[in-house]
């Protein structure tokens, strides 16, 4: 990428483009910017509803990322990985809607997760299966990390500032660039993808997502999200029901 601020290469590739890009494309685009800088800095009160997404999100990532590491192939280069994934984040899914200590410990694990298989990739180290395995066993270090020094409400703001900003740099990439690949890529490591394409991207990513940190942190200090376990709500109607039909007869 150019060495030149996100804004003004965005605007500049805009005009590059002399309208090849249709009216379809950029609603989806402004849809998809607006709803990262939502989840930037209003994530936390956002969290409920980003719940089921989110899990289906990890768990398609590391159900693909696993078939990955396991066989030795490209990431979703194949039906099993794919077929994996959805499976996985079908399952994440339905766990973090029903279960919200899950749910914090899903998005708290694919922090420290998705951060090592960057990071680790962007060194130098070839992912394989020993590379995912120390992934994991991060993952799970910082959900356990989270519970323990209770730590909940800050991995929630955190987690969705992240994730907003990459939905914002990939969104402006894909709408931008003609040659920007598949989501595929900034799935499967967006930390080198965002460097490799310019250390001002790297910045903006920084800066964005920092003070959604900040302002998210601000917003929500009288703030707590109510926990549930909505399995026990739905055993206990169902119970209920059961109960009530039984005194009928």
């Amino acid at each position: 990428g150019s060495p030149v601020w996100p804004a003004a290469e965005l605007l500049y590739r805009f005009y590059r483009m002399e309208g090849k890009m249709s009216f379809e494309l950029l609603c989806m685009g402004l849809i998809a910017l607006t709803f990262g800088l939502a989840v930037v800095f209003s994530g936390y009160r956002l969290f409920l509803f980003l719940l089921p997404f989110w899990g289906f999100f990890v768990g398609f990532y590391l159900g693909a990322q696993a078939i990955q590491a396991l066989f030795d192939e490209a990431f979703l280069a194949t039906v099993t990985s794919w077929g994996v994934g959805f499976v996985v984040g079908a399952i994440f899914a339905v766990l973090s809607y029903l279960f919200y200590f899950l749910a914090v410990g899903i998005i708290s694990f694919s922090l420290g997760y998705a951060a090592t298989v960057g990071i680790l990739e962007w060194i130098g180290m070839d992912f394989g299966f020993l590379l995912w395995i120390i992934a994991v066993v991060i993952g799970v270090a910082v959900a356990l990390a989270v519970y323990y020094f209770n730590l909940q409400k800050i991995a929630i703001i955190v987690i969705t500032a992240f994730g907003g900003t990459s939905l914002i740099i990939y969104t402006i990439m894909a709408m931008t660039d003609p040659a920007f690949r598949l989501a595929a890529d900034f799935v499967d490591n967006p930390v080198a993808l965002v460097i490799d394409n310019s250390f001002w991207w790297l910045l903006f990513f920084i800066v964005v997502a920092g003070s959604g940190i900040f302002l998210q942190i601000q917003a929500n200090r009288s703030f707590e999200i109510d926990e549930y376990n909505r399995w026990a709500e739905y055993s206990e109607a169902v119970y209920s029901s059961y109960t009530v039909i039984q005194l009928m007869m």
